[in-house]
């Protein structure tokens, strides 16, 4: 049998070595070369001596016409989360390989083993554990007060030996917590790095589609709050969420990045309770929470999250800087468009704002991505600089442009009636996003420009 290769790539260039040196040649970065196993070489692949080409021995598969693929729908598994199955598309599909990162203490492994605890009652699930004992497991489950019957575990961090005991437990769902800690043993290099977690993670997915198992892999995150590893690990599975909420915060969201067999971006809210996690329904009740007195700078913005819109508030405060350069922060926005906005402000709204601090706040930990809050945001500092409270009925959305035109946004109608049901009875909107015929009490503003916006208020 032929002995299996492997070469040295630079992390960063993606150059190949033959062996391991400190130095890249090509980019000159130091300590970047990481060990990697390559394909055993084909048994007779070169070209044959008869003059026909060395691949024709090799069977291929039937090519099919796309008119021809079956459209019927791929059954679905429930997570027993109605929040979880929303971002993941409808359910966990056979046969998927689905990543979860997370900071430290988010809640990754406490999720997961709600939903193995919840799904060995009816299911065939196998838990693996690199990172606890059993006994750290147990104790977690006892805590949470989960149903424990069914549910079969294994503390091991070799794949080897974790394919065949999937291989003969067979089961329907399979948790590997986490894959930065799973190592090959024909590969020289530690847990935890490029070459470990690239084909840990290709093996375990070519399992899960050859059985049709859903794979569940628990991610490390970097500093920077994006996924450790190799980049290769986000293309090789099919879905990747994020579960994110700081240690000052009982909520978490849980937001679709990367989904082939959904809607990206799709959000989930869940809060930490005394047993776990428990998903919130009505995520726009826990973000309204605002006080009796309405105070100068706060305005309430309707955002759209994968197939529903959400209603947040936005806060700013603006104040007089000692500071010769001015400070922009921004929690929960993109500050380089807060400093694009406050520009568009000066030359199109007559408002200046240069000698003060802005501080921007999304309230509830919530990040917005969407261009929808551009409107809102500079209203609401226009409420700040001029210290005059915006009324408590008053929703606002649109994006706005650098000539301060204001642009409509996708899902306008569906914003409006998600504001009305919480009992707005006003907003401001782009005149493409005006409907027809307005909910029963809500009065809507139709504006073009951003000046028309600052005076409707």
């Amino acid at each position: 049998m032929a002995k299996a290769k492997s070469a040295f790539v630079c992390t960063e260039c993606g150059s190949e070595y033959t062996k391991w040196q400190g130095q890249c040649a090509s980019c000159r970065e130091w300590n970047t070369l990481s060990e990697v196993r390559l394909g055993s070489p084909r048994v007779g692949g070169g070209p044959s001596t008869s003059g026909r080409s060395g691949y024709a021995g090799i069977v291929s598969r039937q090519v099919v016409d796309l008119g021809a693929v079956d459209l019927s729908e791929v059954p679905r598994l429930s997570s027993t989360f109605e929040e979880f199955d929303r971002v993941l598309g409808g359910g966990l599909v056979p046969g998927s390989a689905v990543l979860l990162g997370g900071n430290p203490g988010a809640g990754k492994s406490t999720l997961l083993l709600q939903v193995a605890c919840k799904l060995a009652q009816q299911r065939r699930v196998l838990y693996v554990t690199g990172e606890e004992s059993l006994s750290q497991v147990a104790m977690r489950a006892h805590r949470l007060q989960l149903p424990v019957q069914g549910l079969k575990m294994l503390a091991e961090t070799s794949v080897e030996t974790i394919l065949g005991v999937a291989e003969r437990e067979r089961p329907e769902v399979l948790i590997i917590d986490s894959i930065q800690t799973m190592h090959l043993e024909d590969i020289a290099s530690a847990p935890g790095g490029v070459a470990q977690v690239r084909e840990s993670a290709s093996a375990l997915t070519r399992f899960a589609k050859q059985t049709d198992t859903v794979l569940l892999l628990v991610g490390h995150v970097t500093k920077d709050g994006t996924l450790a590893g190799p980049k290769v690990l986000e293309h090789m599975i099919d879905a990747s969420l994020l579960l994110e909420g700081g240690a000052d915060s009982r909520f978490r969201t849980l937001r679709g990045q990367k989904n082939r067999f959904g809607a990206v971006n799709e959000l989930g809210v869940f809060a930490m309770l005394e047993h776990g996690l428990k998903e919130v329904k009505n995520p726009s009740a826990i973000f309204l929470s605002r006080a009796e007195e309405q105070a100068p700078g706060s305005l309430v913005m309707v955002v759209w999250e994968g197939t529903r819109p959400i209603l947040v508030e936005v806060q700013a405060l603006l104040d007089d800087s000692p500071l010769g350069n001015p400070r922009r922060v921004a929690v929960g926005l993109d500050p380089n468009r807060l400093a694009m906005l406050l520009a568009v402000l000066h030359k199109h709204g007559g408002l200046f704002s240069g000698d003060q601090d802005v501080f921007l706040n999304v309230v509830g930990g919530v990040k917005v991505l969407e261009t929808s809050a551009d409107l809102a945001v500079l209203l609401a500092v226009v409420s700040s600089l001029q210290n005059r409270s915006l009324p408590r009925e008053l929703v606002v959305f649109g994006e706005v442009g650098l000539s301060g035109e204001i642009r409509p946004v996708p899902s306008g109608q569906e914003r409006i009636v998600e504001a009305a049901k919480h009992g707005f009875t006003r907003a401001i909107v782009p005149r493409g996003n005006a409907p027809k015929t307005s909910p029963a009490g809500m009065q809507v503003i139709a504006v073009d420009k951003l000046a028309e916006a600052i005076e409707a208020l």
